[in-house]
């Protein structure tokens, strides 16, 4: 007697077996994760795949990825790119003087700015980045440990720190310096190029900085794009690139 005779089953039992076993394994597979969240689909822009959700997601916080045509490297190399920034940032955030078309929107960034907190700091920002803001800080209590409290903050500007037609996104009040004394801008001009950081041999732009990497992750998941990632080398600066809220 063959080892599927004694089981009883014979040949379409065995085979029926088997088909059960394959269809319990994919189901598995296709489950989604316990929390629920979805992977961040691959970002176009910057050379940097979306990094999936660092914790759950709270209720009200929208995770989405950096826009791709208002990443800095890639408006630089399109054709045109510049100036649709200039549009998207002015209808969305307010028109700065000599950037853009005022027919856009007749309110500034300074109109449309508010005073927040950052673990503790205050610091000026558009009010439509805020709820995002307030998103981030919660998940990096919640998933990036104590070891990491910053001490000064650099949100909304009233001058122009960019060259060759470029505007700031602090300019927008968009875009948000975590201790700048901490974290250095290699790629920038005058002292902070001379940190002596930036002449260290290292793997990743990470390894340059104070700041623990889990907040730049954090920051990523929620709209904001490191400027880490650029040839600036700005490890201090977060920008909101996303879709902001109605």
């Amino acid at each position: 007697m063959t080892p599927i005779e004694k089981t009883g089953l014979g040949i379409v039992g065995v085979l029926g077996l088997l088909g059960l076993v394959a269809f319990a394994s994919k189901s598995v597979a296709a489950s989604p994760k316990p929390d629920g969240a979805e992977p961040l689909p691959p970002a176009k822009g910057g050379g940097k795949p979306a990094v999936p959700p660092v914790g759950p997601v709270a209720a009200g916080c929208v995770v989405q990825p950096p826009q791709d045509f208002l990443v800095r490297q890639n408006y630089r190399q399109t054709p045109g790119g510049l100036d649709a920034t200039f549009a998207y940032r002015t209808k969305e955030y307010g028109y700065v003087p000599g950037f853009g078309d005022p027919a856009l929107n007749a309110t500034t960034p300074s109109d449309n700015s508010v005073m927040t907190t950052f673990f503790g700091i205050p610091v000026r920002l558009n009010k439509r980045v805020v709820a995002s803001l307030r998103c981030i800080e919660q998940e990096i209590q919640a998933t990036c440990g104590a070891g990491y409290q910053p001490k000064n903050l650099s949100g909304l500007r009233m001058k122009n720190t960019f060259l060759g037609g470029e505007v700031s996104n602090h300019m927008y009040g968009i875009a948000l310096d975590v201790d700048p004394l901490l974290n250095p801008c290699c790629g920038c001009r005058g002292h902070w190029a001379a940190d002596p950081r930036c002449n260290k041999q290292v793997t990743s732009e990470f390894e340059r900085m104070d700041m623990p990497e889990c907040w730049v992750h954090v920051f990523e998941k929620y709209g904001w794009y490191w400027l880490g990632h650029d040839a600036l080398k700005d490890t201090m600066h977060f920008e909101f690139l996303g879709t902001p809220p109605s």
